[in-house]
């Protein structure tokens, strides 16, 4: 299965709080931190919700 490669690339200050929640439940810990998840519907929706602090590819 492919997997996400998702970095975070914007401050969640002065976000609703549900954003800040996604970018910890994604497992990111500081700013510019990469992870890399299976890609599945539920982590789509996940990057889908905060794309504009994100920037995501997907690796074979």
């Amino acid at each position: 299965m492919a997997k996400l490669r998702i970095t975070w690339k914007k401050s969640t200050i002065g976000r609703p709080p549900r954003q800040g929640r996604t970018i910890k439940a994604l497992g990111f810990r500081k700013l510019n931190d990469t992870v890399c998840h299976e890609d599945t519907p539920q982590m789509r929706g996940m990057v889908n919700s905060i794309g504009h602090l994100v920037e995501w590819s997907v690796e074979e």
